[in-house]
């Protein structure tokens, strides 16, 4: 029986094998760390629509209970950091975690190339993470450990003088005006890249677009 170098597709003859020219997909984000991710953006979407809530007349007005946004708003800032704690038990959220502590020279060339608005891929090398996320993922942590102690000067009056839970108040009613504004960026790039979105949602990508996004990436 002689071999079928074509088969018979719905638009005409195809190649056998043309299927496997396809570019297969890059796995970028294992299940624990998409699940470290989508709690913690829950958990800070809370924090959030709270927050709003508590310090925005027009939205108190149209929540009401007071109370229960108040205890909401405090369980879900106590909680923000249970996520990442819970993911360090994964291997590759542990090495992920070391990437983004690590800035390179490509890290300064990108970080220039970004102030400059140059958008050209070469004069953006990257590796798995670009030096915007290495920025924002150091500058969220950050935030998040001084949003949760001051948050617990406040909750706990008693702790400490009437002079820190002041200081402590104004720190964080900025900071979170901060976040908010840092936050609604960060959305808004996610929104303008698809394939970004995609690794989240389903922990792989395109392999081209890891090329031309994260060329220094070896997945």
């Amino acid at each position: 029986m002689s071999p079928r170098p074509e088969l018979r597709g719905g638009h005409g003859l195809v190649r056998e094998g043309a299927a496997s020219e396809q570019p297969s997909p890059v796995r970028r984000f294992t299940r624990a760390e998409r699940w470290v991710h989508r709690t913690t953006a829950a958990l800070m979407g809370v924090c959030v629509a709270t927050a709003a809530s508590l310090y925005v007349p027009q939205l108190a007005e149209l929540v009401g209970r007071r109370a229960l946004v108040v205890t909401l708003h405090e369980w879900s800032g106590l909680l923000l950091p249970v996520p990442a704690l819970a993911g360090l038990a994964s291997r590759a959220f542990r090495a992920d975690l070391r990437l983004l502590n690590r800035f390179g020279p490509h890290d300064r060339r990108w970080l220039r190339a970004a102030v400059r608005r140059d958008r050209r891929p070469e004069s953006r090398p990257a590796g798995k993470f670009n030096a915007g996320q290495k920025t924002y993922a150091a500058w969220t942590a950050g935030a998040v450990l001084v949003m949760l102690g001051t948050g617990l000067l406040m909750w706990f009056t008693h702790l400490t003088p009437l002079v820190w839970r002041t200081g402590a108040t104004f720190v964080h009613d900025w900071l979170a005006l901060t976040i908010g504004i840092v936050l609604a960026g960060h959305i808004g790039m996610a929104l303008a890249d698809p394939e970004a979105r995609r690794g989240l949602r389903t922990g792989s990508v395109d392999r081209e677009w890891a090329k031309r996004e994260h060329p220094l990436w070896r997945p």
